[in-house]
């Protein structure tokens, strides 16, 4: 009596695991503790500068208020537009914002400069530090270093952004974007089972198949690929889609639903960011919308800078009127 061997079931797959970023542990709030000399921050204003650009509505909310402060205000000697425009982005990504005043050989004030918040750090008793990194650091005179910070509920020596609560949505409209580009560069996002059941195919017959799929992979995809079965039954050959669901993995959700978290932490109308409408109706009228943005936000954060005035002891920040407000 002979036996008739059964044919087993091959399986392999097509193309490798794809990692997305995740990026939580830059958002851990910790203690501001002192090292001796001066207070870290409660978050990593690294991870704070590396997300400033981790989704287009981010760092477009940001950029909107920067350039209307901008353009409303007044230049000054001792504070030319140049460097106002990065002092106030600065405090929008941060939350804390410098000026150093820069001194003449009589102790006269000449010109106030920037001071980039991301090495800052404060120190007991009014001191500030410019630290770059270990063994590399610089302090300022006391005195000299004016502090613009937005207000933290759990500690009074750093500000923190306004935007915080919304930063892993920012982050999940990244992970999107680089999930799907990787996706396509991947090259096997047209993914599928080819279920084969004939019986009249040939072990030869599959190892070809199967390295023809396996040179489909990769730059040029898409391309065609021809299946010759003369003895072949209906159905002896079919291909089950398994990509349609990572094709359809709610990416336009995931970014439409971050995008409003974003736009809700920053309150920029969509109207002034470019967003284009989905609806006939469109986003309403962009001038008013502008005006209530203006009125609501703009005009508190001119306030907000306008404190260096009392630290100056003469008006330094001064901003023209917005049109069509009182």
């Amino acid at each position: 009596m002979s036996t008739t061997a059964t044919p087993g079931i091959e399986a392999f797959t097509f193309g490798d695991p794809t990692p997305v970023l995740d990026r939580r542990e830059l958002l851990d709030y910790a203690e501001s503790w002192f090292n001796g000399r001066w207070y870290e921050p409660p978050v990593s204003l690294d991870g704070l500068a590396k997300c400033f650009r981790a989704s287009p509505h981010h760092s477009s909310a940001i950029y909107v208020k920067r350039n209307i402060l901008t353009a409303a205000f007044v230049p000054h000697r001792l504070l030319p537009r140049e460097a106002f425009d990065r002092w106030a982005l600065e405090f929008l990504v941060f939350g804390n914002a410098y000026l150093e005043r820069r001194e003449s050989v009589g102790r006269k004030t000449v010109r106030l400069e920037p001071a980039l918040a991301k090495y800052v750090r404060a120190g007991e008793g009014g001191r500030y530090f410019f630290v770059r990194g270990w063994q590399d650091e610089h302090e300022f005179r006391r005195g000299a270093l004016f502090h613009l910070a937005e207000p933290d509920i759990h500690q009074e020596i750093y500000g923190l952004p306004e935007y915080l609560s919304a930063l892993q949505s920012a982050l999940l409209n990244e992970s999107a974007t680089l999930f799907r580009r990787r996706y396509y560069l991947n090259g096997s996002h047209a993914g599928f089972i080819l279920y084969m059941s004939d019986p009249a195919q040939k072990e030869e017959d599959i190892d070809a198949l199967r390295e023809a799929l396996r040179r489909s992979k990769g730059p040029g995809n898409f391309r065609n690929l021809f299946l010759y079965s003369p003895n072949g039954k209906k159905d002896g050959v079919q291909v089950i889609p398994i990509s349609e669901v990572a094709a359809k993995d709610e990416f336009l959700g995931i970014k439409d639903a971050s995008r409003d978290d974003v736009l809700a932490a920053h309150r920029v109308p969509p109207q002034l960011l470019g967003i284009v409408p989905k609806n006939s109706g469109g986003f309403g009228d962009v001038e008013k919308a502008k005006a209530v943005f203006i009125e609501n936000e703009i005009l508190p954060l001119q306030a907000r800078f306008a404190a260096l005035n009392a630290w100056m002891g003469e008006e330094v920040v001064r901003f023209l009127p917005p049109p069509g407000l009182p």
